[in-house]
């Protein structure tokens, strides 16, 4: 991948160091570059084969998903309101046959070429896509009408959880989707809905389609997580406080990745997906709620392969330390870390 010339953001190094007092119940992660028979990994074309078979078995594991989405669905506008300076419009699409959801887009009103496009992926709230829209409120997780103010364009889709735009029924819809698809787990259900959203904001024209964002909070993290590993046009993605250890929160819920993860046979971490979005940009975002200085280990253990790509590694932990909450601060990092690289 050619290197862009960019100006890092000035925080940069302070997300790369450890925090000063490391928890006692920080993970100890198994090393990214060993292969599987043992031997060191030290170059990058080696690394790229080990890559091959952490995505092969992911994807064997979410099943099945031996594809990604690849079309574009037509999109329909149910309504459009002017902010002043930002376009926002409500719209429908199909996210697999027969299956329809909703999403905010918003387009700055002043942007005259093609601009970077952010997929914001919205909490566990009731009003879902209203948050991050603008909709619900002008809130720090406001992240979509903040982000189209500072010349993004911004797509906010709602997660298959919610029945509609203001009804979560998690059980309810998991149980539908597992019906349909039985061998396929929620979080891929969410790694491909979130694809089909990338491929809708990568067609629009005032969006260029090299220039790719995601972000998200809590439940949007973890989707932000799995989206920058599988879909390499992510250049770019923040990941607030989703809880990257898969016990760090509830990813054994049945709408995420089931009670396997429980097992004691089960092997693998979410390091393995973080290494796979390596050399792209990604800042984990935590308040020592469910992120936070026990998520160390995971930037720790692919800063190694960020450096076998011999480009500056735009990764990186920042603490805001105020616990699951999305305070301003995050809001602010997250808009630089966004301005910097995408």
């Amino acid at each position: 991948m050619a290197e862009n010339i960019v100006d890092d953001v000035p925080w940069l190094e302070e997300v790369r160091s450890p925090p000063e007092h490391p928890p006692d119940d920080a993970p100890r992660l198994r090393p990214l570059l060993v292969d599987s028979s043992g031997d060191t990994i030290d170059t990058l074309q080696k690394w790229q084969a080990r890559r091959i078979e952490i995505r092969r078995w992911w994807e064997g594991f979410l099943s099945p998903l031996s594809s990604l989405p690849e079309r574009v669905p037509p999109v329909e506008v149910l309504e459009e309101e002017c902010l002043g300076d930002v376009t926002r419009q409500r719209v429908r699409y199909e996210v697999e046959p027969g299956v329809l959801t909703q999403a905010y887009l918003l387009i700055p009103t002043t942007q005259r070429v093609p601009t970077a496009g952010v997929v914001v992926l919205h909490s566990t709230v009731d009003e879902s896509i209203d948050e991050p829209s603008g909709i619900a409120g002008a809130t720090p997780k406001s992240l979509g009408l903040d982000l189209a103010r500072r010349g993004f364009v911004a797509l906010c889709p709602r997660n298959f959880l919610w029945r509609n735009n203001h009804m979560l029924t998690a059980r309810w819809q998991t149980l539908k989707h597992r019906l349909r698809r039985p061998r396929c787990k929620g979080m891929a259900k969410m790694l491909q809905d979130a694809v089909v959203a990338v491929n809708v904001l990568a067609s629009l024209p005032e969006v260029d389609p090299g220039r790719l964002g995601a972000v998200g909070h809590s439940l949007g993290a973890k989707q932000v997580l799995y989206l920058a590993a599988f879909d390499e046009r992510i250049q770019v993605a923040a990941s607030s406080e989703g809880g990257i250890g898969v016990g760090f929160s509830n990813w054994d819920a049945p709408w995420y990745l089931g009670r396997r993860i429980r097992h004691r046979t089960f092997n693998h971490e979410h390091h393995e997906l973080l290494a796979m979005v390596a050399p792209r940009a990604f800042l984990l975002v935590g308040g020592d709620g469910f992120d936070g200085a026990r998520s160390w280990p995971f930037i720790e253990a692919v800063l190694p392969v960020y450096g076998l790509h011999g480009v500056p590694s735009r990764v990186g932990l920042y603490n805001h330390r105020q616990g699951h909450k999305f305070p301003p601060q995050a809001a602010k990092r997250i808009h630089e870390w966004l301005e910097a690289y995408c």
